[in-house]
């Protein structure tokens, strides 16, 4: 898309109606879906991962475009009487002015549209500003937006590695209103410091340290088909990736056995072969630190029971490795290991698994798995996250509100909550 002079591309499309901006997004999820095959490739030639992941990814991004397809129509106000004047209250919602989306290298398509739909569907224009390692992806879209009837100067994307000058000269122009980033948790700190001083409104997604519990009475063979979605998707490189395994003594031998087994049937290789479920990491310093906290972790007693070493070859692959005895000081058991590595320790009882989980920083998502849905319930509620897969590996929905607690984040995506982050409420007083 052309970028925008001024701000009369921000006024033009502040004041289209509601429906037109619907029928523009509804148009865009046809055009990715239509492009589906084409953007799923570029994906994996520009960060890796598989096909099959990478045409999951697709159909996700798209979702988003639907999803606020049908919320754009539906931000309604209200109007009231103040109890002791008598005076009508009316509240509104209007586009909060222009958006700056900053998205992450391991999901290019879906993090942008999960940002550009809401902030479309409220009436925002946006500035884009892909990873500085996949921004094939994020230009790939632009014509879409375009056939889709977005006018030109509303969506602009800006790529440079020099994101950290280019970020800091957008926050002080006091147009920009709302930031929402994807990324890791020190680069959004970095973020909201820039953004304090033109009091910008923040969303911000950031890391993750998911707990994956297994209760005594789970069903192990379910238990492990989830471990192996949330921990595997786009080979470990997601923040939504279960980090830390905690099982019950009782079951820690068949879980962590069945789930070794299964990672070594993993396939390794080019992200474009049909069949490989595991690509190259995105460059070679992930690879390095992946490889660093792994023999951080046997140094310190964890065992392997599988993978664990560095491939010979060309390409930054990395082996599906399952770690078991893994202490509470290793570094892999407190940092977001972003790679397919799953350390595994165990628990007693339900108090036990709750503290371990509870004890970082973070608070994205957390798994656990029970045939108890009353103890599900209840442990969730006891878990400090924003987000909790009950049963289930995988809890990203366009439909459903996705964010974190403590370093995890601020506000939410997706659902009817995403396109608040782009809203003004105004409130006005009249009186007849």
């Amino acid at each position: 898309m052309r970028p925008a002079s001024d701000s009369e591309a921000s006024r033009a499309w502040s004041s289209t109606s509601p429906r037109e901006r619907a029928e523009v997004l509804r148009r865009a999820f046809d055009l990715v879906m239509r492009e589906k095959e084409y953007l799923a490739r570029l994906i994996t030639l520009e960060n890796g991962k598989s096909l099959a992941d990478a045409r999951s990814e697709v159909a996700y991004a798209a979702e988003f475009f639907r999803w606020y397809a049908e919320e754009a129509v539906r931000s309604l106000g209200d109007v009231s009487r103040a109890p002791a004047s008598g005076a009508r209250i009316l509240v509104q919602h209007k586009p909060a002015g222009i958006a700056l989306l900053i998205t992450p290298w391991n999901f290019p398509l879906a993090m942008a549209t999960r940002k550009i739909g809401p902030a479309l569907a409220a009436g925002c224009t946006v500035i884009a500003k892909p990873a500085s390692e996949t921004p094939l992806t994020m230009l790939a879209l632009m014509p879409l937006l375009e056939k889709a009837g977005v006018p030109a100067g509303v969506v602009n994307v800006l790529p440079s590695r020099r994101s950290g000058q280019l970020t800091d000269t957008l926050l002080q122009d006091i147009r920009v209103r709302v930031l929402s980033f994807t990324g890791s948790t020190e680069v959004g700190q970095t973020l909201l410091r820039s953004a304090a001083q033109n009091v910008v409104r923040s969303v911000m997604e950031l890391g993750g340290n998911a707990p994956f519990i297994v209760f005594e009475d789970a069903d192990i063979a379910a238990s492990v088909d989830g471990a192996i979605i949330a921990k595997m998707r786009n080979m470990g490189e997601a923040c939504t990736a279960a980090n830390r395994f905690l099982v019950h003594e009782s079951g820690h031998d068949a879980f962590a056995t069945a789930l070794a087994e299964r990672m070594r049937g993993l396939r390794m290789g080019n992200g474009l072969d049909e069949g490989v479920a595991l690509g190259p990491l995105v460059n070679e310093a992930a690879r390095r630190r992946i490889s660093d906290l792994v023999e951080d972790a046997v140094a310190r007693g964890a065992s392997v029971l599988s993978g664990g070493q560095i491939p010979e070859g060309v390409g930054y692959f990395y082996p599906a490795t399952v770690l078991t005895d893994v202490p509470l000081g290793a570094r892999i058991w407190n940092e977001e290991i972003f790679g397919p590595v799953a350390p595994i320790r165990t628990f007693r009882d339900e108090a036990d698994a709750v503290q371990y989980a509870n004890d970082t920083v973070y608070g994205l998502v957390a798994y656990l798995y029970t045939r108890d849905l009353q103890r599900g319930l209840r442990v969730s509620e006891q878990l400090d996250v924003g987000m909790v897969g009950l049963n289930r590996g995988l809890v990203s929905d366009p439909a459903a509100p996705f964010g974190g607690t403590k370093h995890s984040g601020l506000g939410r995506e997706g659902s009817h909550e995403g396109i608040k982050e782009f809203l003004e409420t105004q409130y006005v007083s009249a009186a007849w």
